[in-house]
């Protein structure tokens, strides 16, 4: 989970604030002695933990606090507006060309994940109304371009790749030429990178902003270097004068200084994540709502937009009238899996419910939801002939037996799942008969999957 090590530290925090009635500024000092431990320990800069705890400081020590009601809220709302601050505030918006096609570079160290970040920026226009371009400009990397080309391929948008162009300036003008025939209205040039920062990489890359002058460069960096990340944004955005980071592989680091960092240390601003491995795994980033999951309080905003993008409006009408006729069955059951699955890994759908992030229920409730669990019902019910998916009742001891050789489960493991199923249906039941009143109501108003 992001920020796991630091979100679970600042909670148990202000969780031991949230017992006292009265703060003194004694237990202000001992709160942020361990909220600045927490922030180290997340590999954030010592300078910015520095400037981040003595604003907050400034501002507990105040009435506001120390004169409140509820100090400790307000001390967590304090923390929480610090911390967005720290990050950059609001969504830095993307910058466009509204005289022709808009341009985006991608620059970065060898390995940091700038093609893949070029077919996900790819995708996630393209889901917008846009016509993306995928450019390689890297000459250097064995088969960077076909690696290009199987991304353009598998989200459908036209590439361009080095060819017969010997030099990345050569390749980049080229493909603003192919962009206009293919009517392509955004460019991605996805850069040579290397191991480390140096001045045949820059003297490159400077040549490539003359010549193309983007709208935006993204340095793209991957979020595990920690420390380093911010090290390395420093030196491109030097030299380079970039327009906003892209953070990388952030799913799989849990300090998530880097993040915490880049903004304040470079005046540069994070402008997506990537959260997995996926190509639709890349979201726009809010300082704000990212701050609220580090302390716990959950984005129910994130989890809006994640559900709007993936569910279906017309099958959730078809739902609907389902769960009112009692006509739900395991296909339907199977469906919502789908649609569940398909909002990410369990893990980030749950840290995003106010109150799970980072804190015991979290765990435990990851535990009983266990993704692969979801596999292992979702191999059971393609093992049914599509009667016993429509009519579970027909399943008998034999049939049973056959479902588990299929599915690669136990007889048990199927006999738990009809179970479950037929509680939920029984669950559905009752809920319909509660007649015209409320009960219909809230049925007709019931828009969210079933586990």
């Amino acid at each position: 989970m992001l920020f796991q090590g630091l979100a679970e530290k600042l909670q148990h925090t202000f969780k031991k604030l949230k017992g006292k009635g009265k703060l003194t500024e004694n237990d202000i000092k001992d709160a942020l002695r361990e909220v600045r431990l927490a922030l180290l320990e997340a590999d954030v800069s010592l300078p910015v933990v520095k400037q981040f705890i003595q604003r907050v400081r400034e501002r507990s020590m105040g009435v506001e606090v120390l004169e409140s009601l509820t100090p400790a809220q307000q001390m967590i709302k304090i923390v929480n507006e610090e911390l967005a601050a720290l990050m950059g505030e609001g969504l830095s918006k993307v910058k466009f060309n509204p005289a022709g096609p808009t341009i985006f570079m991608l620059v970065g160290l060898h390995g940091s994940g700038k093609t893949t970040t070029g077919g996900k920026l790819a995708l996630f226009f393209r889901r917008q109304g846009r016509r993306p371009l995928l450019v390689g400009a890297d000459i250097y990397r064995p088969a960077a371009g076909k690696q290009v080309e199987v991304l353009a391929k598998q989200i459908n948008v036209p590439f361009f790749t080095p060819g017969d162009h010997p030099a990345p300036v050569e390749i980049a003008q080229a493909s603003l030429d192919f962009a206009r025939r293919q009517g392509c209205d955004l460019i991605i040039v996805d850069t040579a990178g290397r191991l480390h920062v140096d001045e045949d990489l820059m003297k490159e890359l400077a040549d490539l902003r003359e010549a193309l002058e983007p709208q935006e460069i993204f340095l793209v960096v991957d979020a595990m270097t920690g420390q380093d990340a911010v090290n390395i944004a420093k030196s491109f955005h030097e030299e380079l004068n970039l327009t906003g980071v892209i953070l990388t592989k952030l799913d799989g680091d849990a300090r998530g200084g880097a993040a915490l960092s880049v903004k304040t240390v470079t005046g540069c601003p994070i402008k997506f994540i990537g959260v997995g491995e996926k190509l639709e795994a890349l979201e726009p980033f809010y300082p704000d709502r990212m701050a609220a999951r580090i302390l716990g309080m959950g984005d129910v905003l994130s989890l809006i937009e994640k559900a709007q993008a993936t569910f279906d409006q017309e099958k959730a009408k078809e739902l609907e009238r389902k769960l009112r006729k009692q006509e739900f069955t395991l296909e339907d059951f199977l469906a919502q899996i789908h649609q569940v699955r398909s909002m990410g890994p369990l893990e980030q759908v749950l840290s995003l419910i106010p109150g799970l992030s980072g804190a015991k229920q979290f765990r435990k409730i990851q535990e009983e939801l266990d993704e692969k669990e979801l596999v292992y019902i979702e191999a059971i019910i393609n093992s049914m002939t599509p009667e016993e998916r429509r009519n579970p009742s027909i399943i008998n001891g034999s049939r049973r037996k056959r479902i588990a050789r299929g599915s690669g489960t136990t007889v048990q493991e199927v006999n738990r799942l009809l179970k479950q199923f037929e509680q939920t249906r029984k669950l559905i039941k009752q809920f319909s008969e509660l007649g015209a009143g409320k009960g219909t109501r809230k049925l007709k108003s019931f828009k969210f999957p079933l586990f």
